[in-house]
């Protein structure tokens, strides 16, 4: 039977995404503080290289950007989490074994690891350090296989062995704007596919997930993420716009830069990441589908 989404359902999914949002754009306050010690202290040292620091000293230098970071991730699984529990609900369906479904989390996260790693500039279309991945496919099938918290999980996961692996760079600037721009994607896109789980559903739910990774991403963008990583690298913001300007003439300052180039850029991601999640998930979801019961 075909489902949709109710109009309180609706009313939901905006405020908790609005919430993820807030929560996002909350985070400069605790990462200035990381940002001007940082610049304190190259300005004390002398000139000599200091080595790299462990994961754990970065985690402790940072300790209120990893606090504000921790409470995104679990906004983003409250938010799977309410919302799968009422599509199971309203469909009538009892959960897959746990033996299954962290099998294939485990497997679909080393996938999207290893795409993460794939990753590759658009010269024409953004600076160098703008690079396209396709870690949301895996990420996407594993939502539509086994609910919104899959695809939640399976995106951290992913940071989480990109940190392991390889540590930050940015101060986890970079591992957390990855993490909540592929959850504004994934999050809707699986949510509306789970109340109409049918081949226009998907479609739909991939063009809702796209919009909003869209829309998302060029507004984390302009209000946090350009003028975070200005900071972090101590890079003037206005360098920055001007890098993109070089490439698209139209850019002027942060809000075209956001317009011109991050906006075009996840309109590429979206659809592929939907196209593809749909071509593999059609050959794919019998295996995983296999132990889905219809309650009575």
């Amino acid at each position: 039977m075909k489902t949709t989404l109710s109009k309180k359902a609706k009313n939901a999914l905006a405020v908790s995404l609005i919430l993820v949002l807030a929560l996002a754009l909350a985070i400069p306050a605790f990462g200035a503080q990381t940002e001007t010690s940082a610049v304190a202290d190259t300005a004390a040292g002398d000139s000599e290289k200091k080595p790299q620091p462990t994961l754990l000293e970065t985690v402790r230098d940072n300790a209120a950007y990893v606090a504000s970071f921790a409470g995104i991730i679990a906004a983003a699984f409250l938010v799977a989490a309410g919302f799968e529990h009422i599509a199971r609900k309203k469909n009538g369906e009892k959960p897959v074994s746990r033996a299954r479904r962290a099998a294939a989390i485990g497997v679909f996260s080393a996938l999207s690891f290893v795409l993460f790693l794939a990753e590759f500039p658009l010269p024409f279309l953004a600076p160098p350090f703008y690079k396209l991945d396709f870690s949301e496919i895996p990420a996407l099938v594993g939502a539509y296989a086994f609910g919104p918290v899959a695809g939640v999980l399976i995106e951290f996961i992913k940071i989480a062995l990109k940190l392991a692996v390889k540590g930050t760079t940015t101060a986890f600037v970079g591992d957390l704007a990855n993490f909540v721009v592929g959850c504004s994607f994934i999050l809707p896109a699986s949510i509306i596919y789970h109340f109409n789980k049918s081949k226009k559903g998907a479609w739909i739910s991939g063009a809702v997930g796209s919009l909003s990774i869209t829309l998302f991403g060029s507004l984390f963008n302009a209000l946090y993420l350009l003028p975070a990583f200005s900071a972090l690298y101590h890079m003037p913001l206005d360098a920055i716009v001007a890098m993109g300007g070089e490439i698209i003439p139209a850019i002027k300052d942060v809000p075209t830069f956001a317009l011109f180039a991050v906006a075009p850029f996840n309109l590429i991601k979206g659809p592929s990441v939907t196209l593809f999640t749909i071509l593999v998930y059609k050959k794919i979801s019998p295996i995983l589908k296999y132990g889905v019961r219809k309650g009575r």
